[in-house]
């Protein structure tokens, strides 16, 4: 048997198939034989291959998706999940400058960018009046043409107002602003969510797929700066810090 094949089922064990599907392919993965990026047969050839039904391949790949061994992106196929990108949880990053520092290529779809009325939840996140002008922005992020974050933005016009300008396929909106004005107060918040259909189809996942939303507000001289929320497949990114404290004594 070639190391790209899978083992054969046992057809008269316990064992479910889904699950035995998963054993197998999981044992390629940490047996090194199918190495990170590589793209796994189609489902319709792993029906032909296992003789199993298409409802027996989807649940274990889309098992071993959520459990960060497989990435799933439609239009292209199944493949090796690589190690999940580490994402600065306090500290302010350009996308760009992570991606391109580890050997990869970055590129950026620009959704939109336009002027919107903050209506009043809006509003209160901004600390502005309703009814108040804002530039919106939402943008997807790509590694190697696969889109690994969904940005969606607030900026205060009066603290950055040439911002509707950009052009921020060729710079991010995070590089233009931390250029532009240096904040003295962040906030952030992180939450599990499984996207919705827009979401799903921005980042070409599927929508029982769990994602990590990242919500950021900058302040500058007391006055929000952006509001951005920030959402990653949860299997291609996590979100952390180390950093030093004083809260407890170190014995």
């Amino acid at each position: 048997m070639s190391d790209q094949a899978l083992s054969s089922l046992d057809k008269g064990t316990a064992l479910p198939l889904y699950q035995q599907i998963k054993n197998s392919i999981r044992n390629k993965i940490t047996g090194n034989h199918w190495p990170p990026e590589m793209r796994l047969p189609s489902e319709n050839e792993l029906v032909n291959e296992l003789g199993v039904s298409r409802m027996t391949v989807h649940r274990a790949l889309r098992e071993l998706t959520q459990e960060g061994l497989l990435n799933r992106v439609h239009g292209l196929g199944t493949f090796v999940a690589k190690p999940a990108r580490h994402a600065s949880l306090i500290r302010l990053q350009d996308i760009a400058d992570e991606i391109r520092s580890s050997g990869s290529i970055y590129r950026c779809r620009i959704v939109g960018l336009k002027t919107v009325k903050a209506a009043r939840a809006l509003a209160q996140s901004m600390e502005v009046k309703a009814g108040t002008e804002l530039f919106h922005l939402r943008a997807v992020h790509f590694q190697d043409d696969v889109p690994i974050q969904l940005e969606d933005r607030l900026v205060n016009p009066v603290m950055a107002p040439q911002f509707i300008q950009q052009d921020f396929s060729l710079r991010t909106a995070t590089e233009y602003l931390i250029n532009l004005i240096k904040p003295d107060e962040m906030e952030h918040i992180v939450q599990a969510i499984l996207p919705d259909q827009h979401t799903a189809r921005a980042l070409m996942i599927d929508r029982d797929q769990p994602c990590l939303r990242l919500t950021r507000r900058t302040w500058k001289d007391q006055q929000v700066v952006t509001r951005v929320g920030l959402i990653y497949p949860g299997n291609r990114y996590d979100l952390g810090e180390r950093y030093l404290t004083d809260q407890y004594p170190i014995n």
